[in-house]
């Protein structure tokens, strides 16, 4: 019976090893589809990624080009300024925070040449505003209109679009058929603050 036993024995731990065969070719089989599959899903999306920033670059060109600055525009920040507002009795102030946009850093670089004569003008454009025009959105869009007029007059450039009691200004704008693009194109308010 041992001869027997012993065969009895092998036939069914044969049967584990082909069992477990398969089960290893099966998992093989899978992995490797799954690796194959991801493989596949990544290089569509890196194609696909590049295909996106290739038309992402072309559009801010675009756009660029309309505006014709070519570059992104520069900030430069003004230091705080705490200003006495023209309020009956003097009582009130402004805590002030600009910040300058800019065309490009060679901008930049003449606005740091003219800052204390630009500084100056703001604090006095600043100085004769009242808390109630500091309060309100029309004030300060005005604020930042005439903070840019004050720059451009002290570095030279062309102001576009002045209103109608600056008549030095729409004289020079309308003798200069296409004025250039003012390099001062925004003044954005960091903080402000009325006491």
């Amino acid at each position: 019976m041992s001869a027997a036993a012993a065969t009895a024995t092998a036939v069914p731990a044969e049967a584990p090893k082909k069992k477990s065969k398969k089960l290893l070719f099966i998992i093989v089989g899978v992995v490797l589809l799954a690796l194959i599959g991801a493989g596949a899903a990544l290089f569509i999306m890196k194609k696909n990624a590049a295909a996106d920033d290739e038309s992402a670059d072309g559009e801010p060109e675009v756009t660029h080009q309309a505006k014709d600055p070519k570059l992104a525009p520069t900030f430069l920040p003004l230091e705080n300024m705490v200003v006495n507002l023209a309020d009956p009795g003097g009582a009130r102030f402004i805590q002030l925070g600009l910040t300058l946009q800019l065309q490009d850093a060679k901008t930049e670089a003449d606005v740091k040449t003219y800052m204390p004569s630009i500084r100056s003008d703001i604090l006095l454009l600043i100085s004769q505003r009242t808390a109630d025009e500091m309060l309100q959105v029309q004030g300060k869009a005005k604020l930042a209109n005439d903070i840019i007029a004050a720059i451009s007059k002290e570095m030279g450039y062309v102001v576009a679009g002045r209103e109608a009691g600056e008549v030095d200004g729409a004289a020079k704008t309308k003798k200069k058929s296409p004025a250039p693009p003012n390099p001062v194109q925004a003044v954005l308010f960091s903080s402000l603050i009325v006491q």
